[in-house]
């Protein structure tokens, strides 16, 4: 059945006018609105960082989250500055802005590294200037981090209280250690039964990386595929436009997006309407709808901790270090770049090695 909008009104392609692909999603912000007042009142535009920042986010071929992110810092320090004259910014702006997170928005060390991150891309491919060597700022405190982990019973538990397609996702979540974008982002191609391998395309910083297929998942894998392709088949007697594609591939392959390979392994299950074409297309599954469905499994399953989609990743790293897998081989699992980042995992597994730290009044027990 064609729909005009899928269920979930948050999908970044309800957005419209204007309609942006899926790869680069309208921002939900007023940015343009602000800017037009900002240049009668000032007599300068903003509307050129922006529009510079997502050309320059988009040559790169960077990530639809990251778009979102970056320029959302540009915003607040736009704010900031009370929409000063973008070619007069300074290092010192970007000192006392990041130092104001920090002092007075109270933000974790994590953020005020993206938001680091974020005008450092700005200053050097937007505004073509020298960041230079930042001093002075004021830094956020750094807490310890130790992620939420769930035990294997805990795990069964929230499978059981999902329905078919979710229940699948998350055991591919926890199965795999995947990523949830990562997941809903899988596509026909991605399985190799035969192999018993499945290859994750653009995982976090933009890198492919394959990853054994649980055994016992294979025969409801099979099954889904069937799935996808009886939509396929459907969707092209209803001469639908095919499903979304990262510009540039459906630049380069004309017909690609009509082509059951590259089908979505876990699809939307309306159509979409493109505003600029009037075409129909087919999205994968919205995050939201696995990750509220997740939530009220955890909630219905009696579970205590704060889990979240994520936290079946987190599990699967954890679960396999209690299985004495050593840490580097976890971290080509999970797609880290910096084995420091799967370190996290060696404070949720008790050590095999020390004596288990316990209180004086149970010594006598031992």
């Amino acid at each position: 059945m064609l729909e005009k909008n899928s269920p979930d009104p948050n999908h970044p392609h309800h957005r419209s006018p204007p309609y942006e692909h899926p790869r680069y999603p309208a921002v939900s912000d007023n940015t343009h609105q602000n800017n037009t007042v900002a240049e009668k009142q000032t007599g300068f535009s903003w509307v050129f960082v922006f529009d510079e920042l997502t050309r320059e986010i988009q040559l790169r071929h960077y990530s639809p989250k990251t778009l979102k992110s970056y320029r959302g810092w540009a915003r607040r320090l736009q704010a900031f500055t009370q929409s000063k004259d973008y070619r007069n910014l300074t290092q010192q702006d970007v000192v006392a802005f990041l130092s104001d997170l920090a002092v007075e928005k109270k933000v974790s060390a994590s953020t005020q590294n993206q938001a680091f991150n974020a005008l450092l891309f700005l200053f050097q491919h937007v505004l073509k200037k020298d960041f230079g060597e930042i001093k002075g700022i004021a830094r956020a405190k750094r807490k310890p981090y130790i992620p939420v982990v769930l035990s294997r019973e805990e795990v069964e538990l929230i499978f059981d209280h999902l329905d078919d397609p979710i229940d699948l996702v998350a055991k591919l979540l926890y199965g795999c250690g995947l990523r949830l974008f990562e997941c809903l982002n899988l596509r026909a191609q991605c399985f190799n039964f035969d192999a018993g391998v499945l290859t994750v395309h653009d995982g976090k910083g933009q890198k492919d990386r394959t990853v054994p297929l649980p055994q016992t998942l294979i025969p409801a894998l099979k099954l889904q595929l069937r799935k996808v392709a009886d939509l396929h088949e459907a969707d092209l007697k209803a001469n639908f436009a095919g499903v979304f594609l990262p510009n540039q591939l459906s630049h380069k392959y004309k017909n690609a997006a009509k082509e059951f390979i590259w089908q979505w392994f876990f699809p939307q299950p309306s159509l979409t309407l493109v505003a600029e074409t009037q075409e129909h297309k087919r999205y994968h599954l919205h995050e939201s709808i696995v990750q509220k469905a997740i939530k009220r499994a955890v909630n219905d399953a009696k579970i205590t901790k704060r889990a979240t989609a994520h936290t079946l990743r987190h599990s699967f790293a954890s679960h396999l270090l209690e299985a004495n897998y050593d840490i580097r081989t976890i971290q080509e699992l999970l797609g880290h770049s910096d084995v420091r980042t799967t370190m996290i995992y060696t404070h949720t597994v008790q050590s095999r090695t020390l004596k288990q730290a316990k209180s004086p009044l149970d010594f006598d027990r031992e």
